[in-house]
């Protein structure tokens, strides 16, 4: 963990969102918390992930999801050599699709 995730203040914020009960709570508190763009912002790069992990193209990415070139870039670095964030939440939210 690097110094900056290791401050209780940090701890506070992913605390509050492991309390979190369901989607509609999570969705109410982004909200609270974020500003549109923020959130949009957000909601691109997981979508660009999914994408990625299926094997899309950058081409096809950005034009499903309008995302820049580097914000598709950093994603996919992310997925290689980040923190396996995305890599623990993708399956699980492919699971979720299966079963909706």
């Amino acid at each position: 963990m690097s110094k900056f995730l290791d401050k209780p203040e940090s701890n506070t914020l992913y605390r509050a969102i492991v309390a979190l009960k369901d989607e509609e709570e999570c969705h109410r508190f982004l909200q609270d918390l974020c500003t549109v763009s923020e959130l949009k912002a957000m909601e691109q790069r997981i979508n660009v992930a999914m994408l990625l992990d299926e094997g899309l193209i950058y081409s096809e990415i950005l034009e499903r999801t309008g995302a820049s070139s580097a914000t598709i870039s950093r994603v996919n670095r992310c997925l290689h050599y980040g923190a396996d964030g995305y890599r623990t939440v993708i399956p699980r939210l492919r699971e979720q699709e299966r079963h909706e």
